[in-house]
């Protein structure tokens, strides 16, 4: 239906941009292709049947029933059964072949865009709502699905149809063809105005759905607020308003449908009277036959109904061109960290080594970091501290390469981060991941069991090892203990663990891969005091012979570090040792006396 796709003047695309993403979408579906071409291939089959019924007709009634020739009408009769049997098969191999490329075509793009996503690193997601991005591999490639299961079938047909019947009439009768299309001009303006008025008409139904959903779900999710102060008429009388104003909207989107399709129709009907009035008139000075009138009438709806059927399908086209070019923005996208080309190997252990690094968010108007400098050494607890925003998160985050150093904005240099020597920047992403591992502050778990969840780490270790690094840490005992052991089921984001077990299950995968260097967020700062303490000890043993980096929010995890580094405003504030800075009576003596005071008294 019309109503079902529309475009926002911004996401319109010129001509030359929809041609250029269509040319880019055949690319995508090369595997496809043998599909497209046979399909269109029975597309123009099907047309040819379409306008050969008519022909036929013409042909039955001139040389068969005026001329009183049984033969030649039986004859007519049995090539048109034939044809329109002919006719069906073809329909319905074109909507099978048809349907298997789209589909194929579909397939591929999620395929493509989700690798490419997989790819892309922390900055594109930190730009990009994961909302966003899911509404792209559903909403917008669903929104490809009409177009390509039946609009494409309908676009090509359509116009085929219309080529092909205008050009059979005028090889029929050039006088009535050109009765035929003395009305094709008005109808041809007001497809315009339809494509104009219906694109606005669903625009205006769409905003209201979304204001209308976005009452409801007020409704629903702060009925205790509601109810608490007793405002449902007033919640009710809200609803009412904006449900009656999607009402007015579906209503203008109806009154729209209703005068485009009856003009159509009148046209339709007008252009018949005036061929057959204007026909009778030519037969009569012999100038046509009673069959060509029969066939053109027969004919006039394939000349309307295709002008009817492109101005339908012109919004559909829009809107998948709009979602195509901006799924094809995802895949073009060029991962802020990304692979090198000649990557140089990494040493098994080595100091970390970060020199004069500045970093600056996407879109953010002053750095995270500035001229930051630091060496951690090999085998060396770092602790990072400082309050909310400072930037200690980040500077973790650099040392592991998720980010990687900007431009400073006073000196016009970009720092560097090196791992035994070797600029992060100049190594393979895969053997970096091997001696740079990240364990987030939250345990993430994916819908599995315990065993696929720790080989996330490491897709060929076998279940002998996960077991070794699971004991490694002290929580093999532990998930064994389950009635399925190591195969129970964890279910989506984990929901059948407990916080301290997720993050054992992260412990375990940072095990698996045995890294040199360990980059932590407090692994244990949400954890109740019940799994605190075992967490803690899986973390101690994994900790054991490894550099470390911890961005600490805990007094306790921060005097066990050989070394703390404040960060405070984007800037290296302090460094050394809890005793060294607790007599320095700075930034950190501040901070570890607040601390203090905020443990709970016995």
């Amino acid at each position: 239906m019309w109503g079902m796709n529309a475009v926002s003047d911004e996401d319109r695309l010129d001509r030359g941009e929809t041609l250029g993403v269509l040319r880019r979408a055949y690319q995508v579906a090369s595997a496809q292709r043998r599909f497209i071409r046979l399909a269109l291939g029975l597309v123009v089959l099907s047309t040819m049947v379409t306008l050969a019924g008519p022909t036929l007709v013409r042909y039955a009634i001139d040389n068969g029933i005026k001329k009183g020739d049984g033969g030649a009408l039986n004859a007519t009769v049995v090539v048109y059964v034939c044809i329109v049997l002919f006719g069906y098969v073809v329909g319905r191999l074109q909507f099978v072949t048809l349907n298997r490329a789209g589909e194929g075509f579909l397939r591929d793009l999620r395929v493509l865009t989700f690798q490419r996503m997989q790819r892309q690193s922390m900055a594109f997601f930190d730009r990009e709502k994961a909302g966003v991005l899911v509404s792209r591999m559903t909403a917008d490639i669903e929104s490809m699905g009409e177009l390509i299961q039946f609009g494409l079938l309908q676009f090509v047909s359509a116009f085929l149809l219309l080529v092909l019947a205008s050009i059979l009439l005028v090889v029929m009768s050039w006088q009535l063809a050109l009765v035929a299309f003395l009305v094709m001009p008005f109808i041809f303006a007001a497809s315009i105005k339809f494509q104009r008025m219906s694109n606005q008409a669903y625009l205006d139904v769409r905003e209201r759905v979304g204001d209308n959903l976005s009452t409801l779900q007020e409704g629903i999710t702060g009925v205790r607020v509601v109810q608490a102060y007793g405002q449902e008429v007033e919640y009710s009388k809200k609803f009412h308003r904006t449900n009656r104003r999607l009402f007015r909207s579906h209503m203008h989107s109806v009154r729209v449908s209703t005068w485009y399709f009856g003009l159509v129709e009148f046209a339709g009907i007008a252009a018949t009277g005036l061929i057959i009035g204007v026909g009778g008139w030519l037969v009569h000075r012999g100038s046509v036959t009673i069959g060509t009138i029969t066939a053109f009438v027969l004919l006039l709806a394939n000349l309307f109904d295709p002008v009817q059927q492109l101005s339908q399908l012109y919004n559909t086209m829009q809107s998948s061109a709009a979602a195509l070019h901006k799924l094809f923005g995802i895949i073009d996208a060029v991962p802020d960290v990304d692979e090198v080309t000649d990557p140089k190997p990494l040493p098994r252990r080595g100091e970390i080594d970060v020199r004069e690094v500045t970093f600056a968010y996407q879109g953010s108007t002053r750095p995270a970091l500035e001229s930051v400098s630091i060496t951690v050494g090999d085998g060396e607890r770092l602790a990072l501290v400082g309050p909310t925003g400072a930037g200690k998160s980040t500077l973790a985050k650099l040392m592991a390469r998720l980010y990687d150093p900007t431009r400073s904005p006073d000196s016009g240099l970009t720092g560097v981060v090196r791992f035994g020597g070797v600029d992060l920047r100049d190594a393979s992403l895969t053997e970096l991941r091997q001696r740079i591992v990240v364990v987030p502050q939250e345990g993430f778990c994916f819908a599995g069991s315990i065993l696929e969840n720790v080989r996330i780490a490491r897709a060929d270790a076998t279940d002998v090892e996960i077991e070794r690094a699971l004991a490694s840490i002290g929580a093999l005992s532990r998930f064994q203990a389950f009635p399925d052991g190591l195969h129970t089921e964890v279910r989506e984001r984990g929901s059948r663990l407990s916080a301290g077990e997720r993050q054992l299950v992260a412990l375990a995968r940072a095990a698996l891969v045995d890294p040199a260097v360990l980059v932590l967020d407090e692994a244990t700062s949400n954890l109740d005091p019940g799994t605190e303490a075992e967490v803690e000890r899986a973390l101690e043993r994994l900790m054991s012979g490894r550099t470390v980096v911890v961005v600490a929010h805990r007094l306790s995890t921060v005097r066990r570090a050989d070394r703390i580094a404040v960060v405070d405003d984007g800037r290296l504030a302090e460094l050394g040792t809890h005793d060294e800075l607790v007599v320095l009576g700075g930034r950190y003596a501040a901070l570890a006396d607040a601390w203090e005071k905020s443990q709970p008294t016995v």
